[in-house]
């Protein structure tokens, strides 16, 4: 693969495989509303589900907000999910610098940011979405800090040891995870941090379930058994120092985004995966030896 610049929001695209390029057209063309009129409440637009008790009560009231009511809700639970995963990226100090690797609409890097007022790199092979989160980093007037780049996560470019954390939310189903890893190890500074939420298929199962595979075809992905995860860490010198289930977690919300107009038709296949236990919603944290 060719070596991509460091600029933000460069034109140039980077090298990825045809199943790759798939993905990107995929993103550049999605303009699904659960992705956007919940950002559109406060300019944190997030690409992820959400976790915590539901306020059950956004039912109730008048019909005409109801909508407007489930939606706030939805998007206080994944604003939820993303602190969560900030809280483990470790110690972080306003010199270092994070990479949020499929970022999305750059949602999790701005939460980043405005925590640690740190240094915060996102990439995507998605160019609109480069180009969108680049707008909203501009907007929360944090561009000079926040940058966007169009890189392949396989093969970023950065410099060895860059960075002092790295995170995927809800990214790594799209890649080899051996790949993945061996760049994560070449690009965090010896101590770093890595941190991902992401379902994963259970092995216990064993292969993935009709559920599983429904979502894999909605979302044009390949979700991983557990197992993949700790043997490609172990494999790249990434040592889990936390394990958090958070299926049960994660639930609620896909209870309350089944009853919203935001629906797409995919809920019943997570709830019910997540029920027969054939899916599992994990945080996983590992330090770089």
């Amino acid at each position: 693969m060719t070596m991509a610049t460091e600029r933000p929001g460069a034109a140039a695209a980077p090298t990825v495989s045809a199943y790759q390029a798939s993905v990107a057209d995929y993103w550049n063309r999605e303009q699904n509303p659960v992705n956007l009129r919940l950002g559109e409440i406060d300019g944190f637009y997030h690409h992820h589900y959400g976790i915590g008790d539901v306020d059950w009560s956004v039912l109730e009231g008048p019909e005409g907000t109801r909508d407007e009511r489930i939606t706030a809700e939805l998007h206080r639970l994944e604003c939820a999910q993303a602190g969560f995963l900030a809280d483990h990226l470790g110690s972080v100090s306003p010199d270092d610098r994070l990479l949020d690797s499929g970022c999305g609409r750059g949602g999790g890097s701005l939460v980043a940011n405005k925590r640690f007022d740190c240094q915060v790199d996102g990439i995507s092979i998605s160019e609109t979405q480069v180009a969108f989160a680049a707008a909203q980093a501009k907007k929360h007037g944090v561009h000079d800090k926040v940058r966007f780049h169009l890189k392949n996560m396989l093969d970023t470019g950065f410099a060895p040891g860059s960075f002092r954390a790295i995170w995927n939310n809800e990214s790594t189903m799209y890649v080899d995870l051996s790949l993945l890893f061996a760049e994560y190890a070449r690009l965090l500074a010896s101590g770093g941090r890595y941190v991902t939420i992401t379902g994963c298929y259970n092995d216990r199962y064993g292969l993935p379930s009709r559920e599983v595979s429904t979502i894999n075809a909605h979302y044009i992905c390949d979700i991983h058994p557990r197992s993949a995860y700790f043997r490609e860490m172990a494999n790249n010198r990434l040592v889990p120092i936390s394990v958090v289930d958070l299926t049960a977690a994660t639930i609620p919300y896909w209870e309350l985004r089944a009853k919203s107009s935001l629906a797409t038709g995919i809920e019943d296949a997570f709830l019910t995966a997540y029920k027969n236990g054939s899916f599992q919603y994990l945080l996983i944290a590992a330090d770089r030896i």
